[in-house]
């Protein structure tokens, strides 16, 4: 499909992939919009819920749980049967979980929030990542990968300041009804920009040849090793996107407007960061080694922050520039999965890598609620380091191994 349009009728395929790439990307938005619905809202329902920092972190483990055992299954699931009708189910299913607590916060109720979201989020990483790889053209789908993480990225940064604000200025019920509402519109905007159904490589190649289709292996030595690579991106970042209000509120004395503002300033430069990396992407094969500086260069910035007082602004200051070298591995991080996944295997590649996120999300909350609780906040900034310190080395081993991967893979 993709491949006879490229190669003449131009201005009409650019269209319908433009309106795919907004759909895929909308979605995105929305999903790390409901990943950061909770966190940030945290210091307020501590004391709203009479619970601790450990308590309120299991919501986001078990969130991280049920994505993470449903997320590989899912991308069988999506290109099995298609990726559309799956993604607008969990933008409505996501949605309507967080509008439901909103008419009735009670701890209980946001620990069945937090599974029912866990749920609805499995669908976004395989399901747009198979839109995108089954619909845009092979020339564009380096910068289509970096505006749909840019968008994500972008829903991350924004996610603290609406929902805190709509929360401060009038409830917490308030905050949970609009951030929800943002999923069934995502759904409807998908329905109405008529964002295509995937189809898998496979299936196009039994077509073609009238041969039927073969069971592709997913569990390649590449795949297992980028899983465990998320892992550990996943607990490098975790720590600050989940518990940095919090954090620099104990540890800082940051106030909590200030504190929102700087997680947020520090994710909207992660997202400027992804599109500094997109056209960084494309001018490289050496994505490994992006990755290994960049995190290098953040597991001292982090280790400063958790060692050396600074000024407040010096400590914004270092976040933000730590956020957009974040970022700027993103798109090299998506091309690696995308070199790795067999063909017409986006679906199942990206759910079973994407995977080690919710691993890392299952690890790492209550490991880093229990560093609050015991009132030693600057130790969150040092143990992220460590973990980026690890992730350099597998990155730097993924570079050096992954030349040899093709010819084994040829055979």
């Amino acid at each position: 499909m993709v491949s006879e349009a490229s190669g003449h009728g131009n201005a009409p395929v650019f269209g319908q992939q433009t309106r795919t790439l907004i759909g895929a990307s909308l979605a995105h938005w929305v999903s790390h919009v409901h990943i950061l619905t909770l966190p940030p809202l945290f210091p307020i329902l501590k004391d709203q819920f009479d619970v601790t920092y450990v308590e309120l972190g299991l919501a986001v483990t078990l969130f991280a749980i049920v994505s993470g055992l449903t997320q590989a299954p899912m991308g069988f699931a999506v290109d099995r049967f298609g990726a559309r009708r799956i993604l607008i189910a969990g933008l409505c299913l996501g949605g309507l979980s967080f509008m439901l607590l909103g008419l009735s916060p009670t701890y209980a109720n946001m620990l069945i929030c937090a599974l029912v979201s866990g749920l609805a989020n499995c669908v976004y990483h395989p399901a747009d990542y198979a839109i995108l790889s089954s619909s845009i053209d092979e020339r564009r789908i380096g910068r289509a990968f970096s505006v749909h993480t840019c968008c994500g990225m972008a829903g991350g940064a924004m996610a603290p300041a609406i929902g805190l604000g709509l929360a401060l200025h009038f409830d917490i019920s308030v905050a949970l009804i609009v951030m929800g509402a943002f999923g069934p519109i995502a759904a409807l905007a998908i329905i109405l920009l008529r964002v295509p159904e995937s189809e898998t490589a496979t299936d196009r190649a039994a077509k073609a040849n009238g041969k039927p289709s073969q069971k592709v292996s997913v569990l390649t030595p590449a795949i297992l090793a980028l899983t465990v690579f998320f892992v550990l991106l996943s607990l490098s970042n975790g720590g600050v996107s989940t518990f940095g209000i919090a954090a620099l509120q104990g540890g800082y004395n940051f106030s909590l407007e200030t504190a929102s503002l700087t997680l947020s300033i520090y994710l909207g430069a992660l997202s400027i960061g992804v599109l500094a990396g997109g056209v960084l992407a494309d001018k490289t094969r050496h994505h490994g080694y992006i990755a290994a500086t960049c995190f290098a260069i953040n597991a001292v910035i982090f280790a400063m922050i958790a060692a050396v007082p600074m000024e407040m602004m010096v400590t914004m200051s270092a976040l933000v520039f730590a956020g957009f070298l974040s970022g700027l591995i993103s798109p090299s991080r998506d091309m690696l999965v995308r070199k790795a996944a067999p063909p017409g295997a986006a679906g199942r590649a990206f759910g079973i890598v994407s995977t080690g996120f919710n691993i890392g999300g299952i690890l790492g909350p209550m490991m880093f609620g229990y560093i609050l609780d015991q009132e030693i906040p600057r130790l969150l900034f040092g143990i992220s380091a460590g973990f980026m310190v690890l992730t350099v080395m597998l990155a730097v081993w993924t570079e050096n191994w992954s030349p040899r991967k093709p010819a084994a893979a040829t055979t």
